[in-house]
């Protein structure tokens, strides 16, 4: 078998890694490696080597003196990954939270504010990357299908210096495979499952590979996948006290309605124009229907809810990448160039909203129809509809990576727009009689029943010069430093906010303003009534990176580094200008790691010990009408440790562990001074939010895995038996002490995953199980609204607190055929 390209330190050690929890508890940034097949190696004990490209060259995973996580292909099939939860469950370092598919926001190391991913709102901490290009939106990362993917790669700790402005705490990279001239392949892949509490879904894929010529060659990939749905809409009311009404969802009760169909493919065409000069256009496109809601309420019963009006996602995408590979003397250069576009259209029922703040301060007593009287179900829903577009380019060179002193410098650009429309709507809303003075028309003009409206276009700017060199000290001894020069530039255009009625007699001062006077003259956007939000922020600065790296033979190395990452600041929206941008936040750590493999290859052990400084980090919250504000926060600091073990008993039997501890902590009180201005010092008189020591949000103390797999003989064909452990410790869903105090902890929890199959010639067949005992984790827990207001409860209305469970007791079976 061909070797892998890989660095001249990994000698002959042919290395790979899995995702393991070593029985120290101690958690590294793991890699999941594929077994080398038995048969073909004579029954050898070695583990397969990996190779990852993190440091934007071909390596050998061991070889490499960072924290990597690598989930092969083999190993993405044999934990049947087929979607994002899947893998990031698999990934000590990773916690998540989300709302619904394709709606995830990632963090890494517990470096985590526990945001409401906003749509005007900070980039995400962490950097997501399809192939060599960029695919992060402000909205979360996309749920991409994984099928026929090389491997999955996370980068834990800041990238600055070769990933820039997203990827301050780390990067995830979904790494496909490539055409081949070698010959014709391809596979396919039935799935049928059954959901505890649910029903019935599929999956279905297939790829080809086919040489056109002895230097063409293509790559087709095709998928369908249907989630079965488990979350009950049940019956339910809830009373409005001003209109004297009481509603029901009599008309939307049906079981298991949060269901999810998704379809795509992707296309990848290699050209090899000469030995030294390669041409890879590629292009990924999916589509993902989702119905229902994804969490549940325990108020109302296990995995069951109370929905009075649609819920939907209608999420398509495509990605096109190009990538040139080639020489030019001894130096390689790469050019990466991708376009990125994004619908995604949603309904949202927002009723919980409507209902607690019509309990609480008489909310419906002034939504009336045109003729003045008052609506009986004042209930709002959203309308949301986003557009996104994202072009990137990198150009890069590369010195030989045999070289005593190497290079790796380029230029880097991005662009991305987002048109986000927000649309409050309340069916019959016309208009109101406000303090006896006669029916006045409140909806937003232009936007007949609308209540509020969000009509804007965001554009976020970064571009960025970066370079990191190595020098080889002593053959055991290298050094390492890199620096990239970052500049961004990030506007918002449009509109937001009440009409100007409302705003004259409410006195928010968040749409028109009083008197129209936030208004500027002469300014459109698109259907937008008016344009009363322009703005821009920009500013330069600097990442940096130091490594040290001593090798004591081929197979052990350690290292220490010193990074740095930052993330771009922002526009925020808010009436009168009352608050200013919020400025770029930076992380630095201090990583003393080890990477090692034992007993003649069999047993890979990695960890890596942690300090991160998070300075001034942006805080998203709700101010004034619930209008999310930005702000740089007090700092915090995440002290950890990671590892990860592998070791292949015999030929047949692999026991695979990792785990990663985060200690992720204010390192000052936090507090607001009373125009909402986070106070940067002593805190005086006014009240402390969350105290000097308060855990971050969504950051469990501790998160592992253990897998145990064996493989055997029986009647021709290999057989195996694999079980999976993941647990995590508690977890808080916010910052604020009072949201924790309404929301409540997220506990920890474990689930079990099970399988048996075998495979013959170019059959197999799997029988699996997914969280065997149904334990019901909780991923994310939430309200709709300020939790003071919607997580009470109130007479006749349960509390608006929601639970986004791990998935139910799932049974599959999976055929394959390759070819």
């Amino acid at each position: 078998m061909k070797k892998a390209c890989c660095s001249k330190y990994a000698g002959v050690a042919p290395a790979g890694l899995a995702v393991l929890l070593a029985t120290t508890c101690l958690t590294a940034g793991p890699a999941l490696a594929a077994e080398a097949n038995a048969s073909a190696s004579g029954g050898t004990t070695v583990i397969g080597e990996v190779v990852v490209t993190a440091t934007k060259r071909s390596e050998n995973l061991q070889s490499v003196p960072m924290s990597i996580t690598a989930i092969d292909t083999r190993k993405l099939e044999e934990l049947h990954v087929t979607e994002f939860q899947d893998y990031v469950k698999f990934l000590p370092a990773v916690t998540f939270q989300t709302f619904a598919p394709s709606q995830n926001t990632i963090y890494i190391r517990g470096v985590s504010d526990g945001g409401n991913a906003n749509h005007s709102g900070p980039q995400p901490s962490v950097g997501t990357y399809l192939d060599e290009q960029p695919i992060t939106t402000i909205n979360g990362a996309l749920d991409v299908h994984i099928y026929d993917i090389a491997r999955v790669e996370v980068l834990e700790g800041p990238q600055g210096t070769l990933y820039g402005a997203s990827s301050e705490a780390g990067t995830v990279r979904i790494i496909t495979n490539k055409p081949s001239t070698a010959g014709f392949s391809g596979a396919f892949d039935v799935t049928g499952n059954w959901v505890d509490h649910g029903g019935e879904g599929y999956v279905l894929e297939g790829f080809v590979n086919v040489p056109i010529t002895n230097n063409i060659a293509v790559r087709l990939v095709a998928f369908d996948e249907y989630d079965a749905g488990y979350i009950d809409n049940v019956f339910g009311t809830r009373p409005y006290p001003t209109a004297g009404s009481v509603i029901n969802n009599a008309d939307r009760v049906k079981n298991n309605f949060n269901d999810v169909q998704t379809y795509g493919g992707r296309a990848a065409l290699k050209i090899d124009l000469n030995e030294n000069w390669t041409i890879t256009p590629t292009v990924m496109a999916q589509d993902q229907r989702a119905n229902g809601f994804y969490g549940f309420n325990p108020a109302v019963g296990d995995l069951q809810v109370n929905r009075f009006q649609p819920d939907s996602q209608h999420d398509r995408w495509y990605q096109a990448g190009l990538t040139i590979n080639g020489k030019i003397g001894r130096f390689d250069l790469t050019y990466a160039g991708g376009y990125f576009h994004r619908w995604l259209d949603t309904l949202t029922d927002y009723t919980d909203y409507s209902v607690a703040y019509d309990a609480a301060s008489g909310y419906g007593a002034y939504w009336t129809d045109s003729n003045g009287i008052p609506l009986a179900n004042p209930s709002q829903e959203i309308i949301g509809r986003d557009r996104f577009e994202k072009g990137s380019n990198e150009l890069r060179i590369a010195s030989p990576a045999t070289d005593r002193f190497r290079i790796i410098a380029g230029l880097f650009q991005e662009r991305q727009t987002h048109w986000i429309i927000q649309d409050y709507v309340v069916q019959g809303f016309g208009a109101a009689d406000v303090f006896g003075t006669g029916l006045v028309p409140l909806a937003v003009p232009g936007w007949p029943q609308t209540l509020w409206l969000t009509d804007q276009n965001r554009i976020d700017r970064d571009e960025a010069a970066f370079g990191e060199a190595s020098f080889d000290i002593t053959p055991q001894l290298t050094i390492t430093g890199g620096i990239r020069y970052y500049h961004y530039d990030n506007s918002l255009y449009g509109f937001y906010g009440y009409s100007e009625n409302f705003d004259n007699f409410f006195g928010t001062n968040t749409g028109f303003g009083q008197q129209g006077q936030n208004c500027e003259p002469g300014k459109s956007f698109r259907d937008a009534p008016c344009v009363n939000l322009d703005k821009d922020t920009k500013a330069s600065g600097e990442t940096h990176k130091v490594n040290l790296t001593y090798r004591f033979d081929p197979t052990k190395l350690v290292y220490f580094t010193y990074a740095t990452g930052y993330r771009p600041g922002g526009v925020n929206r808010n009436g009168g200008g009352l608050i200013p941008p919020y400025q770029a936040d930076t992380l630095s750590s201090y990583e003393l790691g080890w990477k090692t493999s034992w007993l003649d290859h069999s047993l890979n052990f990695n960890g890596a010990f942690y300090d991160e400084e998070w300075s001034n980090f942006q805080f998203a919250y709700l101010g004034i009408n619930s209008l999310t504000i930005v702000q740089n926060a007090p700092s915090a600091r995440i002290l950890g440790v990671e590892s990860s073990v592998e070791w292949r008993v015999t030929s047949g039997f692999t026991v695979s562990a990792a785990g990663s501890y985060n200690d992720a902590e204010l390192t000052a009180d936090f507090c607001t001074d009373a125009n909402g201005n986070v106070i940067h010092g002593a805190c005086g008189t006014n009240p402390v939010l969350a105290p000097k020591g308060q855990q971050l949000a969504f950051t469990p103390k501790f998160k592992g895995n253990i897998t145990a797999r064996y493989t055997f003989p029986v009647m021709g064909w290999d057989g195996h038996v694999q079980a999976s452990v993941v647990y995590q410790t508690a977890r808080l869903p916010a910052v604020f002490s009072a949201d924790n105090a309404n929301l409540g902890t997220m506990p920890g929890y474990a689930t079990v995953d099970l399988s048996l199959g075998a495979e013959h010639d170019k059959s197999s067949v799997e029988l699996f199980v997914k969280n065997a005992f149904d334990e019901r984790g909780q991923v994310d827990r939430f309200t709709p609204c300020t939790t003071s207001v919607c997580a009470p409860g109130y007479p006749g209305v349960p509390p608006a607190v929601y639970v986004i469970p791990t998935q139910p007791l799932t049974i599959g079976l999976r055929l394959g055929q390759k070819f």
